[in-house]
Order: C-alpha cells, then sequence, then structure tokens
C-alpha cells in the first residue's frame, strides 16, 4: 500500500461511502487548515472504472474542502490518496465506517503537550489555530493547562476530574492546588469540585471584578483571572468590602449634595421591592435606594417612597375625602421574563434603527460622553438572559440580523476578523491604539460615521428611558421588526391580559365568547388570528401594547417596565423644558446688556 496523488478532477465520491448523498457537506471547521496547509491525511480510494478515475470511499470533507480552497484562490494540486481493490462495495463501506466511526479527537491535555512542543518549535498562537481550525481563544485555553500542576492535569486526562473543576483550578495558586490534591487523594476527605470549588477557593464566595464600583487600578488587594480569559475575581472578600462599601458611601454623600431628601443603603439581608414603593422626584422629597448583593452588584433606585408614605400624603393633600380604605396591591401585569423578552425586543429594534442613522448616533455618543451611562465605560449590551427561550428568540429576529449584517460591515472597514463578535471591545484588550486612530485616520467621515453608529448601538443600554426617548424619535416600527413566537405565548400567562388581547386582535365578541376558556385555548385563538389559521380574518402588523412606540399597558394594574420608563422619560422633558426657556430668557437678555452680543453669547 503506497500513497498516489490523483488530480482533483479525476475524483468523485462513491456511492460506498458512508458519507455520500445529494447534499454537499458542511466543511467550514476544516476549511481553513486546508486553505494554509493543503490535505494532509490521504483519501481512501478506489479505480471507478477504465476512464482512469476514482471513486472516493473514505475522505468526502477532505475531497469538498479541497475543491472550496481552489474556489477560493489556492492553488490547485493533486490530493494524496491510498487505492484499494475495485468493484468490492462491502470493503469499500467498511473502510469508510471506520475512518468515520473509530476517528477520535485528543482529550485536551494531548493537546497541550502538542500544542506547547509547537510553540517551542516556533509556531504562534494564530498560526496553530489555522493549521488545526481553531479559534485563537480555544488554543489559548488548551495552553493554559500548562499552569496547572502535572499531577491535576493527569487526572483531568483520566477523565477523573470534570472540565468546569479544571476551570476553576487555574484560578488556585500553586499552593491552593496542592492543598486541593491532598483533599483528592485522601478517600475519607470531600474535594470540592464545580462551582463549589469556586467557594473553597474563596472563603465561602467568589466576587467578580466587573461588580466593583472603585477603579480597580487604585486597589491594593490581590486580584486573580482565570487563566481561561473570562473573570476577574478579588480574592480577599474583606478587602473588597473595605473599597465598595466606601465607594458606596461616596455616593452617597453625591447623592445627598444633589439635594435628595435622603438616601438609604439597603444591605445584602433585605430586598428592595419596587412594588412597596413609589415614583417620586426629587422636588417632591424621592428619596434614593443604593441595594447591595451578597455577590458585590450594587444597583440604585432614584426617586422612591414608601406605598404607605404615599398613600398619607395624599390622604392630607386630599381632606374631606370618604377615607375609603385603598386597593390591595395588585400582581404586576408582566412577569420579569416577560419585561425582559419585551425590553431586549425593542432594544434589538431601536439599536438598528439608530445604526442606520449616523447622524442621531452621533449626538446621542457626545451625550454619552457629556453625561456617563451605565454602559459607557465602554461595555456592549448582551442580548442575552437566564431564559433560552427569550435569548434565542431575540438573536434570531429580523432586528439583530439585520443589525449584525452592519456590523460585519463595519468589521471590514475597520480590518477586524469578520467572525468578530462586536466591533466596541467591553474591556481593555490590549490591542495598540495607534495603528486603529491611523486606520480611521484613513477612512472618509461618512465611513467613521458608520462605524460611530454601529459602536454607538452595541453600548446602547437596554430598557433604560433612552430607549423611550430614541424609539418616537428614529421612528421605530416595531412591527417591521417582530412577529409573536413561541416564546412569546409561553410568557403570556396572566388570563386577563391574554383576554384584552385578543379582543385587541379579533375583537369584542371573539374575546367575550372565549372568556371562560382555558388560557391555552385563548392563546391558541390570538395565534389563530394573527396567522388567519382555522377560518379567523389574519390581523396584520400587530405588536402587544407594551412593545409599541409609545407604550401603554392593558391592564391598571401597573408592573409594566416599559410605560413606567416611558412615563419617567416624559416627565423629565417636561421638567427640562421651564429651565431650557428660562435659559434661552437669560442668555437673551444677557446679550442685550452686553456691547458685544456675540461675546455674550
Amino acid at each position: 500500500m503506497h500513497i498516489d496523488y490523483i488530480p482533483i478532477d479525476r475524483l468523485a465520491v462513491s456511492k460506498a461511502n458512508m458519507r455520500a448523498g445529494k447534499k454537499p457537506p458542511d466543511v467550514s471547521d476544516i476549511l481553513p487548515s486546508i486553505i494554509k496547509r493543503g490535505v494532509i491525511i490521504p483519501l481512501i480510494v478506489r479505480p471507478s472504472g477504465s476512464d482512469g478515475g476514482f471513486e472516493i470511499c473514505a475522505g468526502k470533507r477532505r475531497y469538498f474542502a479541497s475543491l472550496a480552497a481552489f474556489a477560493a484562490g489556492r492553488e490547485a494540486e493533486p490530493l494524496p490518496c491510498i487505492a484499494i481493490a475495485a468493484n468490492d462495495d462491502a470493503e469499500a463501506l467498511e473502510i469508510s465506517m471506520i475512518e468515520n466511526m473509530l476517528r477520535q479527537s485528543p482529550d485536551p491535555v494531548t493537546q497541550w503537550e502538542s500544542f506547547t512542543r509547537l510553540v517551542k518549535e516556533g509556531r504562534t498562537v494564530d498560526e496553530i489555530a489555522a493549521t488545526f481550525a481553531l479559534t485563537e481563544l480555544q488554543v489559548k485555553r488548551i495552553l493554559a493547562l500548562g499552569n496547572l500542576l502535572p499531577r491535576i492535569r493527569e487526572a483531568y486526562r483520566a477523565e477523573a476530574i470534570d472540565t468546569a473543576t479544571v476551570k476553576h483550578l487555574t484560578l488556585a495558586t500553586k499552593a491552593q492546588q496542592k492543598a486541593w490534591l491532598a483533599l483528592f487523594d485522601d478517600p475519607d476527605a470531600y474535594a470540592p469540585s464545580g462551582h463549589r470549588l469556586k467557594e473553597w477557593l474563596f472563603g465561602g464566595g467568589a466576587i467578580a471584578t466587573s461588580v466593583a464600583l472603585f477603579d480597580l487600578a487604585t486597589y491594593e488587594g490581590a486580584v486573580v483571572t482565570d487563566l481561561f480569559e473570562e473573570q476577574g475575581y478579588f480574592a480577599d472578600p474583606d478587602a473588597f468590602w473595605a473599597a465598595q462599601n466606601a465607594a458606596i458611601e461616596a455616593r452617597k454623600a453625591a447623592y445627598l449634595d444633589e439635594g435628595w431628601s435622603a438616601v438609604e443603603i439597603v444591605p445584602p439581608h433585605q430586598h428592595f421591592a419596587t412594588w412597596e414603593h413609589e415614583r417620586t422626584p426629587k422636588r417632591k422629597g424621592g428619596r434614593v435606594y443604593i441595594v447591595v448583593s451578597g455577590r458585590g452588584e450594587v444597583s440604585f433606585h432614584e426617586g422612591y417612597i414608601t406605598t404607605t408614605e404615599a398613600r398619607n400624603r395624599r390622604k392630607a393633600e386630599a381632606e374631606g375625602t370618604d377615607g375609603a380604605a385603598p386597593p390591595s396591591a395588585a400582581r404586576p401585569e408582566l412577569t420579569s421574563t416577560m419585561a425582559s423578552y419585551v425590553d431586549l425586543h425593542r432594544h434589538a429594534a431601536v439599536r438598528c434603527e439608530l445604526a442606520a442613522n449616523p447622524a442621531v448616533a452621533l449626538r446621542v455618543m457626545v451625550a454619552h460622553a457629556i453625561a456617563g451611562s451605565p454602559l459607557w465605560q465602554v461595555a456592549v449590551q448582551s442580548q442575552r438572559t437566564r431564559n433560552e427561550a427569550v435569548t434565542e428568540s431575540v438573536e434570531t429576529c429580523l432586528a439583530e440580523t439585520k443589525f449584525d449584517e452592519r456590523r460585519r460591515a463595519v468589521l471590514a472597514v475597520l480590518g477586524f476578523e469578520p467572525e468578530r463578535e462586536t466591533v466596541t471591545a467591553d474591556r481593555f484588550s490590549g490591542q495598540a491604539l495607534g495603528p486603529l486612530v491611523e486606520r480611521l485616520l484613513a477612512l472618509p467621515d461618512a465611513a467613521v460615521l458608520e462605524v460611530l453608529a454601529v459602536v454607538m448601538a452595541e453600548t446602547l443600554a437596554s430598557g433604560s428611558d433612552l430607549i423611550e426617548t430614541l424609539g418616537p424619535v428614529l421612528s421605530v416600527d416595531m412591527a417591521h421588526y417582530w412577529t409573536a413566537d413561541p416564546a412569546f405565548f409561553d410568557l403570556l400567562r396572566d388570563r386577563e391580559v391574554a383576554t384584552a388581547i385578543l379582543a385587541e386582535v379579533g375583537g369584542e365578541a371573539l374575546a367575550a365568547a372565549n372568556a371562560k376558556e382555558s388560557g391555552k385555548t385563548i392563546k391558541g385563538v390570538i395565534a389563530d388570528c394573527l396567522t388567519g389559521a382555522n377560518g379567523r380574518t389574519k390581523r396584520e402588523a400587530w405588536v402587544p401594547r407594551w412593545m409599541a412606540f409609545p407604550p401603554t399597558a392593558y391592564t391598571e394594574r401597573g408592573g409594566v417596565p416599559t410605560v413606567s420608563a416611558a412615563n419617567r422619560a416624559r416627565w423629565i422633558a417636561e421638567q427640562e423644558r421651564p429651565r431650557e426657556r428660562d435659559s434661552e430668557s437669560g442668555e437673551a437678555e444677557t446679550a442685550s446688556d452686553t456691547d458685544d452680543g456675540r461675546l455674550a453669547a
């Protein structure tokens, strides 16, 4: 048996190949390696007849990847092949099955040993990634295993330790790794694994660096970094809390200086329930609540008083009322998951329109630079949530698809890799700024504005008042971007709201006829009205009221974050208008009282 190099035009896939089929196989995983190195592993072939051709019994994907490489510009060259006897379909099928079914990827530790040898031979990470059709991050993660003790690597190779445990062990010092191994070797001891290992390493709780309110550059405590480059953690919780509490107190003092009547810090063992408070502006005595979680996260709730206080104030202001007892607290109209669903879909639509309007994006970016934002650090707004169905719904929606097209165009303009997830880096990446600035300086203004628009869209905060401002400004039509999907119907669990939606899409008579039916039946009728199924009249271009611009609710119960945000944005705008008028009046008076009006302006 020897290797022959056969021109690709003399090869064809055998019907005996276990991967034979009309549809070309997916070769995206091996194509980069074929383009860079060519075919290294020989194909198994047999003569196909008197015309000098050969059938491929094993190696169909290498064959199609070679065709794609040649189409992409790689120089055509014969493929290495091992020829077997002709006219034995059973042997050809057996060889195809053996090669495909018994092929086994090397374990991560073996890959580490091999990649380490390649690095010593002078190969770079990007060269290794291209050769083996991996991403640079995957290669770095494999190479990171070198920071573990050899005993731990061998246990990982033997599958005595799972991947999650190894990942957390990369956070450990050599001393901690030795201590963990002692527990691992002791049959009467318990060696923590998975998330419990992280708790063991950090004395009961791992606090991520991303939650710090203070400047990490000035932090004197120890910080450990996951060798898989996913997250950093504070090694000393006490040192973290000392710095975090000092930052919280500084924020509290700043709020008091701004004129808030009071600032209350809600400690980790307590909970701030928005439904037990009412929005109240600063000028009417609203307070600020600073909520601190046990994981170190801090959130700020500006302008609230308790519902009891609000009720007593209204009673005092309306003397002479009949003193009827206030209604009991109602259940919110939307669950938190449905609220996330609505927020993320509306956010996707607004940022898609924003990316297409550079003039608006420029002004929004300037506003962020002046006033700040929760995301202006810079951070990219995640389109993911804990609910997988909601995440999938948003990832596959029209707005995200169109936005991704714009993002890829900008990546190409900047010379970045097309598979890069974002244009904006949400943390310092070590990229040299000089070459990037030079590249931007070489671009025309129109191209730079397109880059700016996508960067602004990526860093636009979801669920913020700004979404309510930009939606109408950009004339966002949610019906263009959204249609009801399975995730929406699964999250629609409020019977009263579902009945109101049925009246909206199918009419009051249809809603009344189904008022006593189960929630599942009502949702089924809604779906029929939206698709025109089962003889229903199709309702075109419908979106729920909470998702439209401006949003409204179906009930008086409240609990719709988009409506609250819209009301808040409207109230803030109304408060600013008198200031603008006063400012314009003051400027006019100053200009009239000055010899040089232009100087006064």
